[in-house]
């Protein structure tokens, strides 16, 4: 189903709306726009909805496949915009966004799909799901200068760590379960990437509740939603394995022409299978095994 504005959707397809999960892809440019959409349908997803702007074509089997909106993503707040506006209509439903060129993987993601691993999380009284943002990247810039490569991408298997965050909590507060998190391109070339967006952690696993907001550094007006874990265990968590940062660089003109390679001694070609994340401590299963 094709809208042609996120107005249009909400009025004419908020059917669509009563059953997730529901994963919203949000389309900056035409990269791996029809590889995103394909992953995440496969995964289990009930509906899949690209916000994409109206010039990209898509191929016809993904036509079939995913709700499509019209949707530039040029303005600011755009982000928060079109998933604020998915959260007030699909009140009670688990929703997940992410942007193209970026891929969900979670423990046994190979073998179980995403119903029932937010059916457990569910079950553990978690409304949200910490996911770490991998950076992935072509091995060759020469032969890839967009920094994209499906066939040869790379993660860096090293170089992850967490800090406190600043701002004081008293004790028993959400806040004493959050962190911030660094690690990838964002902390290796830090100095061509703005302070603020050098974090890697995301909420991008949450369910709809009136009231809630998501902002602008991808956390939420509920700092319970923010947390990695509930008090008592760990939970589950997940990564969002992502080209995005590396295209950025490249794309940049004040680090296009600074950045020869992203690879280094703790590079290793990505296999596209949560085990590796597991092995690399990237993803944590919990409780569920």
């Amino acid at each position: 189903m094709h809208y042609r504005s996120l107005d249009q959707f909400l009025t004419d397809g908020k059917d669509d709306l009563v059953k997730g999960p529901i994963a919203m892809i949000l389309v900056e440019d035409d990269v791996e726009i029809d590889t995103t959409l394909r992953h995440h349908q496969q995964l289990g997803f009930t509906k899949v909805i690209a916000f994409m702007p109206e010039e990209f074509d898509l191929p016809r089997d993904v036509k079939e496949l995913v709700i499509r909106i019209d949707y530039s993503m040029v303005q600011e707040n755009t982000m928060e915009t079109a998933i604020n506006r998915v959260i007030e209509a699909a009140e009670g439903q688990w929703l997940y966004y992410c942007y193209n060129a970026e891929y969900l993987f979670y423990p046994f993601c190979e073998t179980r799909n995403i119903i029932e691993m937010l059916a457990f999380h569910t079950e553990e009284r978690r409304s949200s799901m910490l996911s770490y943002v991998v950076d992935l990247y072509a091995d060759d810039l020469t032969e890839k200068p967009d920094a994209v490569s499906l066939e040869n991408a790379h993660l860096d298997r090293s170089g992850y760590y967490a800090l406190a965050r600043h701002d004081a909590a008293p004790p028993n507060h959400p806040k004493d379960r959050q962190l911030d998190f660094f690690g990838g391109l964002r902390w290796r070339f830090e100095e061509h990437v703005p302070a603020a967006r050098r974090k890697i952690d995301r909420i991008s696993l949450f369910r709809a509740k009136p009231g809630l907001k998501i902002r602008d550094d991808h956390t939420f007006n509920d700092e319970e939603y923010n947390t990695y874990s509930c008090p008592w265990h760990h939970n589950i968590t997940s990564a969002v394995c992502s080209f995005r940062t590396a295209k950025a660089l490249k794309k940049n003109p004040g680090s296009k022409f600074e950045i020869e390679t992203f690879k280094w001694h703790n590079s290793a070609p990505f296999e596209w299978h949560s085990r590796q994340l597991l092995d690399l401590g990237l993803i944590e299963p919990g409780q569920w095994f």
